[in-house]
């Protein structure tokens, strides 16, 4: 069934994307993100020395601040961190510097829908240019199920509004994009068909999430090539301003 969307997209059609790296002179590493209009920006800091209380300090702790455009950070804002130092944490190499914190603080600049999402690809996008050791690169969607059945894509905020239930997926990059030609594993775990982290609100039946899961690993297969594109332009970019 075709759905009349707003801004004129198909059902599984992403909105324009947009990132940029090395933008904060300060940071050890930044990005930001921008998915139509909503746009984020993710900052690293470290590996500095020492762990958060009840960390493990034989592994590297991954923190995560995220400050809102405006006003004080509330509840949603503290599960956007649980989920984004879970995300981090599970794509990040932690043995490399035991002992050590990197701070990745999350500023969203407009909210148009996608936010955590966008949040998380900012944030792979800024360890990316800080260098902090990574099994791999992670790409997140968001798939939402209108109260007719009908499943959308990447979603303004207007959309968001309109939808009964909603997830947040993220998905391993593209193997061909991160591991060497025949390899299908990462510490001895395949990651074809992974899926990395997946959050839901709303009620979903489980025909609709799996056929979210379908949909959000075929986005995540696009976003992977505009990855790879990114990152071998501003490759190229760097090595001809040297």
């Amino acid at each position: 069934m075709e759905v009349d969307r707003e801004d004129g997209r198909s059902q599984n059609q992403l909105r324009p994307l947009a990132c940029s790296r090395n933008i904060l002179h300060r940071a050890h590493g930044s990005a930001s993100w921008s998915q139509g209009d909503t746009k984020v920006l993710a900052a690293v800091y470290g590996p500095k020395a020492g762990t958060k209380k009840n960390e493990n300090p034989e592994k590297a702790c991954i923190e995560v601040i995220w400050k809102p455009k405006t006003g004080q950070i509330g509840k949603p804002e503290k599960e956007y961190e649980m989920i984004l130092k879970r995300t981090l944490e599970s794509i990040c190499i932690l043995t490399v510097n035991p002992n050590t914190t990197t701070s990745i603080i999350v500023q969203v600049v407009n909210d148009d829908g996608a936010l955590l999402p966008s949040a998380i690809n900012a944030a792979c996008m800024a360890l990316v240019d800080a260098g902090i050791p990574m099994k791999h690169l992670a790409v997140a969607i968001c798939c939402c199920v209108a109260k007719s059945g009908y499943v959308i894509l990447d979603p303004t905020k207007l959309e968001e509004q309109k939808m009964k239930a909603f997830a947040y997926l993220v998905f391993p990059n593209s193997v061909r994009s991160v591991l060497p030609e025949g390899s299908l594993r990462v510490e001895g775990e395949p990651i074809e068909n992974g899926i990395i982290t997946s959050v839901t609100h709303g009620i979903m039946s489980v025909d609709d999430y799996f056929y979210c899961l379908e949909r959000g690993r075929a986005a995540s297969v696009k976003l992977s090539d505009f990855l790879r594109r990114n990152l071998q332009q501003q490759s190229t970019d760097s090595s001809k301003a040297g």
